[in-house]
């Protein structure tokens, strides 16, 4: 399926995390306190001695096509918002450039922080984007439904009228915010600082948590809080971050200790999560940066390097079966599939795998593997010139059945514009981590700094 309602048919109504909820593994929840630690991969091209802002190593041919890539995507953010609003399409079809008016408050966060790369890039005129944001946050301030500061998952673009019997959603609210902090620190302008610091005061992380340290999913007027909770590691953690940080209505700090984090192992390789998503690896370290910092259980961003390698090697166990992944080509979280938005991902397998490739699965994993994942890209853009377009990567494709997504999802095309920067020069963890919510959620979640195994002498992802 190519279109918007389409994906909504298929999860009768459910949000994105509640059909992952529907599907739940049942684990035990182990302690984690031993995690592998990674060193970074041989750059071609690099220079002994020079060290970017993000640590890591890029060639300067690595570092022309990432600006290839981001620059590309972020047309999509540009062209397919709406500029009044700021609301972002949820999708659009690439080929014809259509769209309906049904937008995602998860992708204007990303959108948010696209408009922040693109001033720093000077993609765009600096007054130009300054007003979109400008425009965009007195929206969200003055007009855009919300139930105590948290938006509805899907609105119309043009109205932010509630669509779809939308949920309040806690995740999609999380990501606009992310989006919203960056732009605070970013511009040197008042009126954005004031806005967002209004809009994100707004929101009653005590109403959320008001019967329970597990976070619900969201909240609908007709039914009440939805049954699915965050009870287990995944793009969750920058709700809890975001909450505890809060100085208006902050989350106690021992809701960072109430969800599991669950443990599995592959190929002798033990880390926490298991056949989620890859996703949910990357969506909060997009903007909080865990480099070496570790709470009482882990070191996060080094989780998602292991699980990303893992995933790696899932995918080239998968070639017996589905020839096409190799090293050049592999990478499966959630996306379009033929016969619509599909949940798949693994170690073990999760969901219908059928030889499919989600671009994003690699593009927002850029920071964790860059070599590995900047060789699946360039495979995609060189020899499957149907899955590029106008925006960059459509959202999936199957070269063994010679099927090609239309459409560019927002979140998909967000979270690679937003990590291949984070490759590059670390700049919205740079930007994003000035806000003092940011740095009060990890100092209340007792997140310390720590220098991991190995990158006391060598440079690391």
């Amino acid at each position: 399926m190519s279109t918007v309602a389409s994906r909504r048919d298929a999860g009768e109504k459910l949000n994105r995390r509640e059909l992952l909820a529907q599907i739940a593994r049942i684990s035990a929840c182990l302690p984690f306190t031993n995690i592998l630690s990674h060193t970074a991969e041989a750059q071609d091209g690099s220079r002994p001695g020079q060290r970017p802002a993000s640590g890591i190593f890029l060639s300067q041919a690595d570092d022309a096509f990432l600006e290839e890539v981001e620059k590309t995507t972020f047309l999509y953010f540009w062209e397919q918002s709406n500029p009044q609003t700021g609301i972002v399409r949820d999708r659009c079809n690439a080929r014809s450039l259509s769209g309906n008016d049904v937008g995602s408050i998860a992708a204007t966060g990303f959108g948010l922080t696209a408009l922040c790369v693109a001033d720093q890039r000077k993609w765009a005129p600096s007054g130009e984007i300054r007003k979109r944001v400008l425009d965009a946050l007195r929206f969200l301030s003055k007009k855009m439904p919300n139930h105590r500061g948290f938006f509805y998952h899907w609105a119309n673009i043009n109205t932010g009228e509630r669509l779809w019997d939308a949920e309040i959603s806690s995740v999609d609210t999380s990501i606009l915010l992310c989006g919203l902090l960056t732009c605070r620190q970013h511009f040197p302008n008042a009126e954005i600082k004031d806005l967002a610091h209004r809009i994100f005061n707004h929101v009653d992380w005590n109403w959320l948590s008001a019967d329970t340290s597990i976070l619900p999913h969201g909240w609908r007027p007709e039914t009440g809080f939805l049954q699915y909770r965050w009870h287990d590691y995944s793009e969750m953690m920058m709700i809890y971050l975001l909450g505890i940080g809060s100085y208006a209505h902050p989350l106690p700090p021992q809701t960072w200790n109430a969800w599991k984090r669950v443990t599995f192992e592959f190929d002798g390789i033990r880390y926490i999560g298991s056949y989620e998503p890859l996703f949910v690896h990357q969506y909060s370290q997009a903007w909080f940066d865990f480099r070496n910092k570790r709470d009482r259980y882990a070191d996060y961003f080094q989780n998602s390097v292991i699980a990303t390698d893992v995933h790696r090697r899932f995918c080239l166990q998968l070639a017996k079966k589905f020839p096409t992944y190799s090293e050049d080509l592999w990478g499966i979280t959630a996306s379009d599939s033929p016969s619509g938005y599909t949940v798949w991902g693994g170690p073990p397998a999760r969901g219908p795998i059928d030889g499919t490739v989600v671009p994003s699965a690699t593009g927002g994993s850029l920071p964790f593997l860059p070599q590995a994942t900047i060789r699946v890209l360039r495979t995609i853009k060189d020899r499957y010139q149907n899955a590029w377009s106008r925006y960059g990567f459509v959202d999936a494709f199957n070269p063994l059945t010679n099927w090609y997504d239309t459409d560019v999802i927002g979140i998909d095309a967000g979270i690679t514009l937003v990590m291949a920067e984070n490759a590059r020069t670390g700049f919205v963890w740079d930007t994003f981590m000035r806000n003092p919510e940011a740095k009060r959620g990890m100092e209340r979640a007792a997140f310390k700094p720590y220098t991991p195994l190995g990158q006391e002498t060598t440079a690391s992802g």
